[in-house]
Protein backbone atom coordinates (compact mmCIF):
# COMPACT_ATOMS: atom_id res chain seq x y z
CA UNK A 1 0.00 0.00 0.00
CA UNK A 2 1.57 3.81 -1.07
CA UNK A 3 0.69 7.01 -0.61
CA UNK A 4 -0.34 9.66 -3.43
CA UNK A 5 1.22 13.08 -2.25
CA UNK A 6 1.57 16.70 -2.36
CA UNK A 7 5.50 17.43 -3.04
CA UNK A 8 7.31 18.77 -0.05
CA UNK A 9 10.65 20.36 -0.27
CA UNK A 10 13.28 18.11 1.79
CA UNK A 11 16.85 18.76 1.92
CA UNK A 12 18.65 15.39 1.35
CA UNK A 13 21.74 16.18 2.78
CA UNK A 14 22.70 15.28 6.51
CA UNK A 15 24.56 18.53 7.01
CA UNK A 16 22.70 21.08 9.04
CA UNK A 17 20.24 23.40 7.87
CA UNK A 18 18.57 26.59 8.54
CA UNK A 19 15.04 27.25 8.77
CA UNK A 20 13.71 28.70 5.06
CA UNK A 21 10.95 30.32 5.63
CA UNK A 22 8.32 31.56 8.67
CA UNK A 23 5.64 30.22 10.02
CA UNK A 24 3.67 33.25 9.01
CA UNK A 25 3.99 32.49 5.25
CA UNK A 26 2.92 28.97 5.65
CA UNK A 27 0.11 29.68 7.72
CA UNK A 28 -0.93 30.87 4.07
CA UNK A 29 -0.19 27.90 1.98
CA UNK A 30 -3.34 25.97 1.58
CA UNK A 31 -4.50 23.51 -1.33
CA UNK A 32 -7.30 24.04 -3.86
CA UNK A 33 -9.94 21.61 -4.95
CA UNK A 34 -8.16 20.71 -7.68
CA UNK A 35 -5.16 20.46 -5.80
CA UNK A 36 -6.66 18.01 -2.91
CA UNK A 37 -8.88 16.17 -6.09
CA UNK A 38 -5.43 15.33 -7.54
CA UNK A 39 -3.90 14.03 -4.30
CA UNK A 40 -6.70 12.32 -2.66
CA UNK A 41 -9.52 11.45 -5.26
CA UNK A 42 -11.11 9.23 -2.98
CA UNK A 43 -12.18 12.78 -0.76
CA UNK A 44 -14.37 13.38 -3.48
CA UNK A 45 -15.98 10.06 -3.71
CA UNK A 46 -19.66 10.39 -5.31
CA UNK A 47 -20.81 7.46 -3.37
CA UNK A 48 -20.09 5.08 -0.52
CA UNK A 49 -18.16 1.52 -1.48
CA UNK A 50 -20.58 -1.12 -2.74
CA UNK A 51 -19.04 -3.21 0.90
CA UNK A 52 -20.94 -1.03 3.24
CA UNK A 53 -23.82 -1.72 5.40
CA UNK A 54 -27.24 -0.79 5.41
CA UNK A 55 -26.92 2.02 8.39
CA UNK A 56 -23.81 3.68 6.79
CA UNK A 57 -24.72 7.02 6.21
CA UNK A 58 -22.48 8.52 2.98
CA UNK A 59 -20.94 11.87 3.76
CA UNK A 60 -18.61 12.89 1.05
CA UNK A 61 -15.25 14.65 2.66
CA UNK A 62 -15.33 17.21 -0.13
CA UNK A 63 -18.62 18.65 1.78
CA UNK A 64 -16.67 18.44 5.27
CA UNK A 65 -13.82 20.43 3.37
CA UNK A 66 -16.58 22.95 2.49
CA UNK A 67 -18.00 23.18 5.93
CA UNK A 68 -14.61 23.41 7.38
CA UNK A 69 -13.82 26.13 4.93
CA UNK A 70 -16.56 28.31 6.15
CA UNK A 71 -15.27 27.41 9.96
CA UNK A 72 -12.43 29.00 9.50
CA UNK A 73 -10.13 26.04 8.37
CA UNK A 74 -7.96 25.79 5.36
CA UNK A 75 -6.29 22.47 4.29
CA UNK A 76 -2.87 22.34 3.43
CA UNK A 77 -2.19 18.67 2.05
CA UNK A 78 -3.69 16.08 1.04
CA UNK A 79 -2.88 12.01 1.15
CA UNK A 80 -4.57 8.81 0.38
CA UNK A 81 -3.74 5.04 0.19
CA UNK A 82 -3.40 3.30 -3.07
CA UNK A 83 -4.28 -0.23 -3.33
CA UNK A 84 -2.11 -2.64 -5.72
CA UNK A 85 -4.98 -4.87 -5.84
CA UNK A 86 -7.85 -5.49 -8.72
CA UNK A 87 -10.40 -4.00 -5.78
CA UNK A 88 -11.38 -0.78 -8.52
CA UNK A 89 -14.32 -0.15 -5.93
CA UNK A 90 -13.04 0.14 -2.68
CA UNK A 91 -9.59 2.17 -4.54
CA UNK A 92 -11.94 4.52 -5.31
CA UNK A 93 -13.18 4.80 -2.08
CA UNK A 94 -9.88 4.76 0.21
CA UNK A 95 -8.42 5.99 3.45
CA UNK A 96 -7.55 9.37 3.32
CA UNK A 97 -5.62 12.07 5.32
CA UNK A 98 -6.38 15.68 5.11
CA UNK A 99 -4.51 18.66 6.86
CA UNK A 100 -6.14 22.03 7.64
CA UNK A 101 -4.98 24.88 9.62
CA UNK A 102 -7.28 27.41 11.14
CA UNK A 103 -7.04 30.98 9.47
CA UNK A 104 -7.05 32.76 13.03
CA UNK A 105 -4.30 30.72 15.13
CA UNK A 106 -4.59 30.22 18.44
CA UNK A 107 -1.24 28.56 18.95
CA UNK A 108 1.16 31.53 19.31
CA UNK A 109 4.67 29.97 19.28
CA UNK A 110 7.22 30.91 16.45
CA UNK A 111 8.45 27.60 15.00
CA UNK A 112 5.24 25.45 15.28
CA UNK A 113 1.66 26.37 14.15
CA UNK A 114 -1.78 24.27 14.91
CA UNK A 115 -3.68 21.92 13.12
CA UNK A 116 -6.52 19.45 12.24
CA UNK A 117 -6.01 16.11 10.92
CA UNK A 118 -8.89 14.80 9.54
CA UNK A 119 -8.43 11.20 8.91
CA UNK A 120 -11.82 9.04 6.62
CA UNK A 121 -12.93 6.50 4.23
CA UNK A 122 -15.76 5.87 2.34
CA UNK A 123 -15.54 2.08 2.24
CA UNK A 124 -16.88 1.42 5.93
CA UNK A 125 -13.66 0.89 7.26
CA UNK A 126 -13.19 3.84 9.01
CA UNK A 127 -15.00 6.42 11.34
CA UNK A 128 -14.74 10.22 10.65
CA UNK A 129 -11.43 10.35 12.87
CA UNK A 130 -10.09 14.02 13.86
CA UNK A 131 -6.46 14.86 15.56
CA UNK A 132 -4.81 17.86 16.99
CA UNK A 133 -1.39 18.56 15.18
CA UNK A 134 1.11 20.58 14.42
CA UNK A 135 3.24 21.84 11.91
CA UNK A 136 7.19 23.09 11.94
CA UNK A 137 7.77 25.18 9.01
CA UNK A 138 11.55 24.96 9.48
CA UNK A 139 11.47 20.93 8.19
CA UNK A 140 7.69 20.56 6.89
CA UNK A 141 7.35 18.09 9.70
CA UNK A 142 3.84 17.07 10.78
CA UNK A 143 3.29 16.07 13.97
CA UNK A 144 -0.02 14.37 16.11
CA UNK A 145 -1.09 15.72 19.48
CA UNK A 146 -2.46 13.71 21.67
CA UNK A 147 -3.13 15.31 25.63
CA UNK A 148 -5.90 14.40 27.14
CA UNK A 149 -9.17 13.43 25.16
CA UNK A 150 -9.26 16.65 23.06
CA UNK A 151 -6.46 15.21 20.56
CA UNK A 152 -8.59 12.45 19.10
CA UNK A 153 -12.11 12.44 17.88
CA UNK A 154 -14.48 9.59 16.13
CA UNK A 155 -17.76 10.83 14.56
CA UNK A 156 -18.85 7.94 12.71
CA UNK A 157 -20.78 7.61 9.26
CA UNK A 158 -24.37 8.30 11.49
CA UNK A 159 -26.39 11.10 11.82
CA UNK A 160 -25.05 14.65 11.40
CA UNK A 161 -22.13 13.91 10.36
CA UNK A 162 -20.55 17.89 8.90
CA UNK A 163 -21.93 18.99 12.12
CA UNK A 164 -20.06 16.64 14.11
CA UNK A 165 -16.72 17.03 12.78
CA UNK A 166 -16.84 20.72 12.42
CA UNK A 167 -17.84 21.14 16.12
CA UNK A 168 -14.93 18.47 16.97
CA UNK A 169 -12.46 20.67 14.76
CA UNK A 170 -13.39 23.51 16.53
CA UNK A 171 -13.12 22.23 19.98
CA UNK A 172 -9.69 20.58 19.16
CA UNK A 173 -8.69 24.41 17.82
CA UNK A 174 -10.03 25.92 20.95
CA UNK A 175 -7.80 23.55 23.28
CA UNK A 176 -3.87 24.29 21.27
CA UNK A 177 -2.92 26.42 24.40
CA UNK A 178 -2.62 22.92 26.10
CA UNK A 179 -0.61 22.01 22.87
CA UNK A 180 1.53 24.86 23.41
CA UNK A 181 1.92 24.48 27.23
CA UNK A 182 3.11 21.51 26.40
CA UNK A 183 5.47 22.47 23.85
CA UNK A 184 7.07 25.28 26.27
CA UNK A 185 7.20 22.67 29.24
CA UNK A 186 9.69 20.26 26.48
CA UNK A 187 11.96 23.52 25.55
CA UNK A 188 12.65 24.14 29.75
CA UNK A 189 13.33 20.38 30.46
CA UNK A 190 17.02 19.88 29.42
CA UNK A 191 18.16 15.98 28.90
CA UNK A 192 21.57 14.54 29.67
CA UNK A 193 23.24 12.49 27.07
CA UNK A 194 21.93 9.24 28.68
CA UNK A 195 18.46 10.54 28.74
CA UNK A 196 18.71 11.59 25.22
CA UNK A 197 20.09 7.68 24.76
CA UNK A 198 16.82 6.20 26.28
CA UNK A 199 14.75 8.39 24.50
CA UNK A 200 16.26 7.20 21.51
CA UNK A 201 16.31 3.45 22.80
CA UNK A 202 12.44 3.52 23.38
CA UNK A 203 11.52 5.32 19.92
CA UNK A 204 13.51 2.42 17.94
CA UNK A 205 11.01 -0.32 20.10
CA UNK A 206 8.14 1.72 18.70
CA UNK A 207 9.55 2.12 15.26
CA UNK A 208 10.55 -1.55 15.36
CA UNK A 209 8.22 -3.72 17.74
CA UNK A 210 9.13 -6.96 18.29
CA UNK A 211 12.53 -6.54 16.47
CA UNK A 212 15.74 -7.64 19.27
CA UNK A 213 17.80 -5.66 16.52
CA UNK A 214 16.66 -2.97 15.00
CA UNK A 215 17.76 -1.77 11.73
CA UNK A 216 19.73 1.41 13.24
CA UNK A 217 21.84 2.20 16.96
CA UNK A 218 20.27 5.10 18.92
CA UNK A 219 22.53 7.63 18.84
CA UNK A 220 22.06 8.13 14.90
CA UNK A 221 18.38 9.60 15.74
CA UNK A 222 19.76 11.90 17.64
CA UNK A 223 22.21 13.50 14.99
CA UNK A 224 21.01 16.96 14.14
CA UNK A 225 19.93 17.76 10.39
CA UNK A 226 19.35 21.24 11.24
CA UNK A 227 20.56 23.98 13.08
CA UNK A 228 16.96 24.65 15.21
CA UNK A 229 16.93 21.26 16.53
CA UNK A 230 21.17 21.43 18.09
CA UNK A 231 20.06 21.44 21.62
CA UNK A 232 20.01 19.13 24.66
CA UNK A 233 16.20 19.92 25.95
CA UNK A 234 13.32 17.64 25.39
CA UNK A 235 12.00 19.37 22.42
CA UNK A 236 14.24 19.45 20.22
CA UNK A 237 15.57 15.90 20.93
CA UNK A 238 11.92 14.90 20.27
CA UNK A 239 12.04 16.78 16.89
CA UNK A 240 15.41 15.27 15.60
CA UNK A 241 13.86 11.95 16.56
CA UNK A 242 10.41 12.38 15.18
CA UNK A 243 12.40 13.57 11.70
CA UNK A 244 14.64 10.61 11.43
CA UNK A 245 11.68 8.03 12.34
CA UNK A 246 9.28 8.96 9.94
CA UNK A 247 11.68 10.22 7.17
CA UNK A 248 14.32 7.52 6.91
CA UNK A 249 17.25 7.65 5.13
CA UNK A 250 19.67 6.42 7.78
CA UNK A 251 22.19 3.66 7.30
CA UNK A 252 22.14 0.51 9.00
CA UNK A 253 22.14 -2.78 9.01
CA UNK A 254 18.98 -5.69 7.99
CA UNK A 255 18.57 -8.90 10.14
CA UNK A 256 20.61 -10.64 7.68
CA UNK A 257 23.86 -8.13 8.05
CA UNK A 258 23.01 -6.25 4.78
CA UNK A 259 23.59 -2.75 4.88
CA UNK A 260 20.75 -0.82 4.27
CA UNK A 261 19.04 2.53 4.72
CA UNK A 262 16.27 2.96 6.91
CA UNK A 263 12.86 3.60 4.71
CA UNK A 264 10.40 6.73 4.96
CA UNK A 265 7.22 6.28 6.27
CA UNK A 266 4.19 6.29 3.74
CA UNK A 267 1.19 4.34 5.07
CA UNK A 268 -1.49 6.68 6.86
CA UNK A 269 -2.36 4.12 9.71
CA UNK A 270 1.70 3.51 10.12
CA UNK A 271 2.09 7.50 10.42
CA UNK A 272 -0.57 7.97 13.12
CA UNK A 273 0.81 5.39 14.97
CA UNK A 274 4.25 6.88 15.25
CA UNK A 275 3.34 10.46 15.31
CA UNK A 276 1.34 9.94 18.45
CA UNK A 277 3.69 7.27 19.92
CA UNK A 278 6.94 9.95 19.70
CA UNK A 279 4.73 12.51 21.06
CA UNK A 280 3.45 10.52 23.90
CA UNK A 281 7.47 9.75 24.51
CA UNK A 282 7.97 13.49 24.95
CA UNK A 283 5.34 13.65 26.99
CA UNK A 284 6.56 11.62 29.59
CA UNK A 285 9.53 13.44 29.79
CA UNK A 286 7.95 16.55 31.43
CA UNK A 287 5.76 14.49 33.56
CA UNK A 288 2.63 14.50 31.71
Amino acid sequence: MTLSVLPFSFSSSSSLTSPSRSAAFAAQRSLSPQELARSAPAAFAEGAATCTGAKYVFISTRDIVDALGEAGFVPTLAVQTRSRGRDADRAGHALHMLRFQPVVQSLSLDDVLGEIVLINSHDGRSAYQLRAGLYRPVCTNGMLTAIGDFGLVHVSHRGHVVAGVVEAAQRIAGDFAQVGEAVEAMRGTALSQGQQLDFAREALVLRYPGQAEPAVQPVQLLERRRMADVGDDVWRTFNAIQEHTLRGGLDGRSAAGRAMRTRGIRAIRETVRLNAGLWDLALRRIGR
